[in-house]
C-alpha cells in the first residue's frame, strides 16, 4: 500500500483525532500536532473544535514538512545555496541534490512526500469533523476555510516539488486506500484546481485580519488573497493574480505594509508584524518543543579546521557566490540575508562570536534562518529553535502586483511596486522596468526564503531556457527533468506501482 495511504488510514481511526484538547485553543505552543480528541466534542464546542484546527497549524512543525529536507530541496536544490557544512557530511544525499543529480532513492524526496501528506490527512480529518458539526455557521466555515487554506498550502508545495501527485480529497477507509483511485497521480491541473477552490473557499469565509478568532498566526483574508495571488501567478492567470494581491495592497482584505527594518523581518521582534501575511507559529512550550524541527539549526554557523568552539548547527544552506553576484552595490539586503565569516571572525547582531575562517566549515550562512540563544526565546533544545518561518509576506505581494502588472501591460504599476522595495534596501529607484528587473528583485527581496528553485521553474515556462541559464551560471546542469523531483521510490512500490515515475528519472 502506498505510504500516504497507510498515514492516512493510521491518522483517520474513527474515534481518535491529532490534537491534544486540554489547552486555551487560542494557544499554539501547547497544541500536539497529534494526540487524542473527542470527536463528538470537536464537533459541537466552539473551544475544542478551535484545538482541533489549532493541531492542523502545528503539524508544520513537522521536520519532514518545513526542516532539514524542505531546506535542501528548496535553498539548496536552486542557485540561492550551496550544500555547505562539509565534504564527507551528505546526509542523506544532499549533495546529490545540490547537482541535480537526484534520483528516486534519497530519503529527502521521500520525507518532503510522507511530511506533506500527513498534514493533508490531518487537514481532511478536522475537515470532515468540522462539516458534520452543529457549531454555529459563520464560525463553522471560517475554521473550515483556515483549514482549507492549510490544505491548499500543502499541495502547493507537493505540486511544486513533484508535478502530478495523488488528490486525496477526504478520510479515506482501508479499502479505499488500497484503490488505484488514492494510488495514482491525479495531474499538475487537477491539483492546481483543487488547491485554488480550497483558497476560494477560504477567501470568501475566514476573518479579516482583527477580527475575530484571528490572533497571530491564523489564517486571515489577507492571507487567503495572498497565496491564492500566488498560485495564479504560477498558472499566469495574470488579471486575477493581479487583482488579488491589489485587494492586499490598498488594504480592501486587511492593513498591511512593509516593516522598516528588512533585517528586523527574521528576528523574534518581527515576528506577525504589519509585513506577515502567514508564518508558521513557534515558542516556548512545558516541553520544549514548539519549533520546526532542525530548521534553524541545520542553518547554523558550523565548526571546522580549527575548531575550538561551541558552533551554531550543521552548517546546510550555504548562501552561494551566485546569489552575492545578484546584489547591486549598497543594497542593504545582502548583510541582513547572510552571514560572512571574516577573517578575524565576526560578531553577529546578538554579540554572538562565530571565530575566524579557520575555525569554520564555510564563509558564509544564512541569516534569515539564524535564532539567538541568548536575546530571543530559547529554552535549549537547539533542534527546535522557536523560529517562527516567513511563508507569505507582503513585500512577496508587491512583487506579484508588479510580475502581473508587467504582463498585462500596465508598466507603471509594475515599476511602483519594484522601486517601493528600494529605499528600506538604501537603493535609488528604477527609471524603467521589464521582467527581468521584476524576476532580479524577486530573488534579492526573496534570498534563501524557500522559493527560488519554483520560480526558476515558473520562469522557464514564460521565457525557455531561464532556468537553465541560472543553475548554468552557478555551474549545475539543468535537464527538463528537474521541472520537477522524481517520486520517491518507496512510495512507488507501495503502491505496487500504481504510482507512476515522472519523465526521465
Amino acid at each position: 500500500m502506498n505510504q500516504i495511504h497507510k498515514n492516512t488510514v493510521l491518522w483517520c481511526l474513527p474515534a481518535i483525532l491529532l490534537f491534544s484538547g486540554i489547552f486555551a485553543c487560542n494557544n499554539y505552543l501547547d497544541v500536539k500536532p497529534q494526540g487524542q480528541l473527542n470527536e463528538e466534542a470537536a464537533a459541537s464546542d466552539p473551544a475544542t473544535a478551535q484545538k482541533l484546527v489549532i493541531g492542523v497549524y502545528n503539524t508544520m512543525w513537522e521536520g519532514n514538512m518545513h526542516g532539514f529536507p524542505f531546506v535542501v530541496m528548496t535553498n539548496v536544490a536552486s542557485d540561492d545555496a550551496d550544500k555547505g557544512s562539509n565534504a564527507t557530511d551528505d546526509l542523506p544525499n544532499s549533495g546529490r541534490i545540490d547537482n541535480l543529480d537526484m534520483d528516486a532513492s534519497i530519503n529527502h524526496i521521500n520525507s518532503i512526500w510522507s511530511g506533506y501528506y500527513l498534514g493533508i490527512a490531518r487537514a481532511n480529518q478536522a475537515i470532515q469533523v468540522l462539516g458534520g458539526s452543529t457549531l454555529e455557521e459563520t464560525l463553522k466555515n471560517q475554521l473550515l476555510g483556515e483549514v482549507r487554506f492549510l490544505r491548499a498550502y500543502f499541495y502547493f508545495n507537493l505540486v511544486r516539488f513533484f508535478g502530478g501527485v495523488p488528490e486525496v480529497d477526504k478520510v479515506i477507509s482501508p479499502q479505499e486506500a488500497a484503490s488505484a483511485t488514492y494510488q495514482t497521480k491525479a495531474t499538475k491541473d487537477e491539483i492546481y484546481q483543487f488547491i485554488i477552490e480550497d483558497l476560494e473557499f477560504a477567501l470568501a469565509n475566514v476573518a479579516a485580519k482583527g477580527g475575530a478568532n484571528t490572533s497571530a498566526g491564523r489564517v486571515t483574508k489577507g492571507a487567503a488573497a495572498g497565496m491564492l495571488a500566488k498560485v495564479m501567478l504560477y498558472r499566469q492567470n495574470w488579471q486575477r493574480a493581479y487583482s488579488l494581491a491589489d485587494s492586499v495592497i490598498t488594504q480592501k482584505v486587511g492593513a498591511y505594509g512593509l516593516d522598516n527594518s528588512y533585517f528586523d523581518i527574521w528576528r523574534e521582534t518581527g515576528a506577525n508584524s504589519q509585513e506577515s501575511l502567514f508564518e508558521v507559529q513557534t515558542g516556548i512550550n512545558s516541553i520544549c518543543e514548539a519549533g520546526i524541527a532542525s530548521y534553524a539549526e541545520c542553518q547554523g554557523v558550523r565548526a571546522g579546521g580549527k575548531f575550538g568552539w561551541a558552533d551554531l548547527g550543521w552548517g546546510f544552506g550555504a548562501p552561494s557566490q551566485s546569489l552575492l553576484n545578484e546584489y547591486a552595490a549598497g543594497d542593504t539586503r545582502r548583510e541582513a540575508s547572510i552571514i560572512f565569516i571574516g577573517a578575524t571572525g565576526t560578531v553577529l547582531w546578538d554579540g554572538v562570536r562565530v571565530p575566524s575562517q579557520d575555525s569554520v566549515e564555510n564563509p558564509r550562512y544564512n541569516y534569515k534562518s539564524y535564532h539567538s540563544q541568548v536575546k530571543e526565546s530559547y529554552c535549549g533544545n537547539r533542534g527546535r529553535m522557536p523560529k517562527n518561518l516567513r511563508i507569505l509576506r507582503y513585500g512577496e505581494i508587491l512583487l506579484i502586483r508588479a510580475e502581473a502588472a508587467f504582463a498585462l501591460g500596465n508598466t507603471a504599476t509594475a515599476l511602483a511596486d519594484v522601486n517601493a522595495l528600494h529605499p528600506r534596501a538604501g537603493l535609488a529607484p528604477l527609471g524603467s522596468i521589464d521582467r527581468h528587473a521584476i524576476w532580479h528583485e524577486r530573488r534579492v527581496e526573496l534570498a534563501l526564503e524557500h522559493d527560488r528553485y519554483f520560480d526558476l521553474i515558473r520562469q522557464d515556462e514564460v521565457e525557455p531556457g531561464t532556468a537553465a541559464a541560472a543553475f548554468a551560471a552557478h555551474g549545475k546542469t539543468f535537464a527538463a527533468k528537474n521541472k520537477v523531483f522524481p517520486i520517491p521510490r518507496q512510495q512507488i512500490d507501495l503502491s505496487n506501482n500504481n504510482l507512476v515515475q515522472n519523465d526521465g528519472y
